[in-house]
């Protein structure tokens, strides 16, 4: 299975439903909200699935690019993906494992862009958001974007502020800065 990505380029994905791609209208609005700040940043991307948003960042000139992600056949897909559209300027790395225990790993570095896209139903929400809040891995003029359903209410995290929230039809962002 494939997804078309920024300048038309293809990138694979998992078949079935194993991975849940981020919507094409919902990555374009993204960019569209995040354009202007995707060159050169640190872009973190938290349950990477296909590795679009990553792609989409790498695309869009980001210097570096991180995905954590459980699945090992997903990082083998990512890291085909982001060979594919990544410039001998660009780094990348795909972390394999539970999105907590990664984050863990990461600890002392910051991140322009943070992307998080858990499973709707999962229970990742909070302690992920803490661990980034705690560990201050939101740059200091940083925005994270959390894809989420918008049935699930978002809840106030210490250290993050909510900036503006986005509902695009069975997807809602909510984006996040650093407080204070």
């Amino acid at each position: 299975m494939t997804l078309r990505i920024s300048g038309n380029r293809q990138i694979k994905t998992l078949p079935g439903l194993a991975t849940r791609p981020t919507p094409s209208r919902v990555r374009e609005a993204l960019f569209n909200i995040w354009q202007g700040t995707i060159a050169d940043c640190r872009w973190l991307d938290i349950c990477t699935g296909s590795g679009s948003m990553g792609a989409e960042a790498l695309c869009r000139q980001a210097a570096s690019v991180t995905g954590i992600e459980q699945s090992a056949k997903a990082c083998a897909i990512i890291r085909e993906n982001w060979e594919q559209v990544a410039d001998s300027s660009q780094t990348f790395q795909i972390l394999r494992g539970n999105a907590t225990a990664k984050l863990a790993t990461l600890a002392g570095q910051q991140f322009d862009r943070i992307y998080f896209d858990p499973p709707y139903a999962s229970d990742l929400y909070e302690p992920v958001l803490n661990t980034i809040a705690s560990q201050e891995m939101l740059a200091p003029n940083g925005e994270m974007a959390v894809e989420h359903s918008p049935e699930r209410s978002t809840q106030p995290i210490s250290g993050l502020e909510i900036c503006r929230q986005k509902i695009y039809g069975n997807t809602a962002l909510t984006f996040y800065t650093r407080s204070g």
